[in-house]
């Protein structure tokens, strides 16, 4: 590009100083030789100063357009790096403005799809986990007819839910749950997560109970809060110890569940950043599970809390009552 624009600009010089030059040597050969020299040299210093006034416009335009050939490359290929730079030239200016908006808007999506890829991973490995569990437990139990029957019952509802999940990790509203909350029984949902995880726990020859009141309903969503205390458990169960109690309570606003053990707690250095992706107190974690937890369940209008880092003590805020809608109209002049 650079060399093309050169040659051209040097060429349409060349020539204006051929068609200024040729008919003053005519004219000045006519009366003195001695001035043909002076005109010829004259002609010299003129196409050198347009070579290097040709190169130096060849360069000023040629390398913005190069730059910006370069980086649409980069961004058809996947790279989103902006460019970053401005040339003082409106219409180059407007196409590098473009380039970096493209380049901003690639690279957020990009950085969604990978979110979107690592929270569904761990979404369906805490079910999956479940599922695979059960199964282990009816193979172990295949003498025992009515055993099979009451874990495979269990394996079913678990699968349901596992497609549940799969449709709520995958859809492209599910960060929207908020509008199917509902007033929901809260033993039910707190019942079926003890009865998934209790295999874990019993292999792991710790116990899983469940204390406090009974008969409380939140405006929840029940596969929200499903995934919020699955993570919570298999927190529990993965750095916790000793026996993991589930707590229900209420308050004027909220109705509370409180999910602790007895193991040594969560490190004081991880206690302000326990809710942050990508913090885990394992080596092999991914420290997606927490940070998920806190996500589902804002979208119903409730929080996780850490409210004792030792022993770990989480606790789940539910609304009691369904999130206010009525606004203000707004009154425009009369």
């Amino acid at each position: 590009m650079r060399r093309r624009l050169w040659f051209w600009s040097f060429a349409v010089a060349m020539l204006a100083v051929l068609i200024v030059g040729v008919p003053a040597l005519i004219v000045a050969a006519r009366p003195a030789a001695a001035a043909l020299g002076v005109i010829a040299a004259a002609m010299a210093v003129a196409a050198a100063l347009a070579g290097w006034l040709t190169a130096v416009l060849a360069r000023r335009l040629g390398r913005p357009v190069e730059e910006l050939a370069e980086a649409a490359g980069r961004l058809a290929a996947g790279d989103p790096r902006p460019l970053g730079r401005r040339y003082g030239v409106a219409d180059l200016d407007q196409v590098a403005d473009g380039l970096d908006t493209s380049a901003r808007r690639l690279s957020s999506l990009l950085a969604a799809d990978r979110e979107l890829a690592s929270d569904a991973s761990h979404q369906l490995r805490t079910p999956l986990t479940a599922l695979s569990m059960r199964l282990e437990e009816m193979i172990a139990a295949a003498d025992d007819p009515d055993v099979v029957r009451e874990e495979g019952s269990a394996a079913l509802a678990q699968a349901e839910q596992l497609g549940h999940h799969v449709g709520q990790a995958l859809g492209p509203a599910r960060r929207a749950t908020a509008s199917a909350a509902a007033l929901t029984g809260i033993d039910e949902i707190v019942q079926q997560q003890v009865i998934e995880w209790e295999p874990a726990f019993r292999r792991a020859r710790r116990k899983l109970v469940v204390i406090g009141v009974r008969g409380l309903e939140a405006h929840v969503t029940p596969g929200g809060l499903a995934q919020v205390l699955a993570t919570l458990l298999d927190n529990a169960l993965m750095h916790g110890g000793g026996t993991v109690t589930l707590q229900t309570s209420q308050n004027s606003r909220s109705v509370v569940i409180e999910v602790r053990d007895e193991g040594k707690g969560v490190p004081p250095e991880l206690v302000s950043r326990i809710f942050e992706r990508s913090v885990s107190g394992r080596p092999e974690g991914t420290g997606l599970g927490l940070s998920l937890a806190r996500t589902m369940a804002a979208a119903d209008g409730g929080r996780v809390v850490l409210i004792k880092p030792k022993p770990a003590t989480f606790a789940v805020f539910l609304p009691r009552n369904p999130p206010r809608t009525d606004t203000q109209p707004v009154r425009g002049p009369a």
